[in-house]
C-alpha cells in the first residue's frame, strides 16, 4: 500500500538510535549511547523542514536511520504510506530512488578514482534505467541543470573547487528523479559565498522537481533562508517545532533561544543579547534526569530535573517541549 491519507510524504515516529558500549576483554555491554532517542518529524510533500542544533546532538545521525545508512534501535519511519523499517534490503533498494541524500563533506563524498560522469551515472546504472550514450546524455543534462559545463563528465573530482563538488553530488542525487532529498549539512564545507550559490540552486530544483527536503544544519541563518518549518534538537531529541517565521520570530525554548543570540548580526551598531550557556553539552551515554537541558539552562527550575517535558502544542502549531512554557502539562502532544 502506498499514499498517505493525511497528506505526509515522510512521517517518522519514535525514533531510536542506541550504540552499544563495549568494554573488557569479552567485550559485554556496559551502557548504550543513546544517539537518537525518541525523535518524530513529519514532511509534507513540496516542504522544507529543516533540523538544527550543536555538534553531537544527533542531527545526522536521525538522518541516516532514517535512510537506513544506520539501522535504528526503534521507532517506525514511514515514506508515502510505507514502512521502510520494514522493507527487506531487495525492496529498499528500490525505495532508494525515490529518497536521496547529500553529504556533508565534497570531498569525501566522490570517489577519486572514477570520473564525474561516472559518478553522476552511477545510479542509472545500478537501477538499470540508461546505459550508453542515453546515459551520457542524461548526465549531461543534470550537470546543466546544476549549473556545470557538461564537459565535466570527463574530468576527476581533484579538478573542481569545493563548491563545483557539491554540486556534482546534488546533480547525483537527482540522477533518478526522488521525491524526498536528506541533505547533510550540504553548505558547512564551504565558504559563504559559495553557501549562498548553493543554497539558492536548491531552492530553484526544489521548485521544478517539486523536491521535499529535510535540511540538516547547524548554522541557523541558512536554515531561515531554506526551510518552510525548524525542528530543533538537543541530545538525542526534538525541543521545539515550528514553521521558520514563528520560531525565528518567538522561540518558545530557552535552547533555541540561545542560538538564536549566537547568529550574527550584519550590523556594527547592534548590540545583539547573547546568552551564554554554561558547561558542554552531556554526554548522551548518561543523558542528565528529567529536562535534558536543565543542567546548562540559565531559567531551569526545581522541577526540570525531575521530569521530563513532552512536546506540547503552545498555539499555532508551535510545538516545545519545556516546562516553563507548559506548566501544568496540558495541551494535545505531538
Amino acid at each position: 500500500m502506498t499514499g498517505n491519507p493525511q497528506g505526509n510524504l515522510l512521517e517518522v515516529r519514535g525514533l531510536k538510535k542506541h550504540f552499544p558500549i563495549r568494554r573488557g576483554v569479552f567485550s559485554r555491554v556496559s551502557g548504550y549511547v543513546r544517539a537518537v532517542d525518541g525523535v518524530d518529524l513529519v514532511l509534507k510533500q513540496g516542504e522544507t523542514l529543516g533540523l538544527v542544533g550543536e555538534s553531537g546532538s544527533g542531527k545526522t545521525t536521525a538522518g541516516r536511520c532514517i535512510l537506513r545508512l544506520i539501522e535504528p534501535t526503534g521507532g517506525s519511519v514511514v515514506f508515502d504510506g510505507v514502512d521502510l523499517l520494514g522493507l527487506s534490503p531487495a525492496e529498499m533498494r528500490q525505495m532508494r530512488r525515490k529518497i536521496q541524500v547529500i553529504f556533508q563533506d565534497p570531498y569525501s563524498s566522490l570517489n577519486p578514482r572514477m570520473r564525474v560522469g561516472s559518478i553522476v551515472g552511477e545510479p542509472l546504472a545500478i537501477h538499470r534505467i540508461a546505459k550508453g550514450t542515453d546515459r551520457e546524455h542524461r548526465v549531461a543534462d543534470l550537470l546543466c541543470k546544476v549549473g556545470l559545463d557538461p564537459m565535466a563528465m570527463k574530468r576527476y573530482p581533484h579538478e573542481f573547487s569545493g563548491g563545483q563538488r557539491q554540486r556534482i553530488g546534488i546533480a547525483r542525487a537527482l540522477a533518478l528523479n526522488p521525491r524526498l532529498i536528506i541533505c547533510d549539512e550540504p553548505v558547512s564545507a564551504l565558504d559563504v559565498s559559495v553557501q549562498a550559490q548553493v543554497v539558492n540552486l536548491l531552492m530553484d530544483l526544489q521548485e521544478e522537481f517539486s523536491l521535499t527536503y529535510l535540511f540538516i544544519a547547524h548554522d541557523l541563518s541558512v536554515v531561515e533562508h531554506i526551510s518552510d518549518r525548524v525542528a530543533v534538537m538537543y541530545l538525542g531529541k526534538i525541543v521545539e517545532v515550528a514553521d521558520a517565521e514563528s520560531l525565528y520570530r518567538d522561540p518558545k525554548h530557552p535552547y533555541t533561544r540561545a542560538l538564536l543570540s549566537a547568529v550574527p548580526v550584519p550590523d556594527p551598531d547592534a548590540k545583539p543579547q547573547r546568552i551564554a550557556l554554561k558547561g558542554d553539552l552531556p554526554s548522551p551515554a548518561a543523558p542528565p534526569p528529567g529536562c535534558a537541558f536543565h543542567p546548562r539552562c540559565p531559567v531551569a527550575v526545581e522541577v526540570c530535573s525531575r521530569l521530563e517535558p513532552k512536546l506540547l502544542d503552545s498555539g499555532g502549531g508551535h510545538l516545545a517541549s519545556c516546562h516553563l512554557v507548559h506548566p501544568d502539562g496540558a495541551g494535545p502532544p505531538v
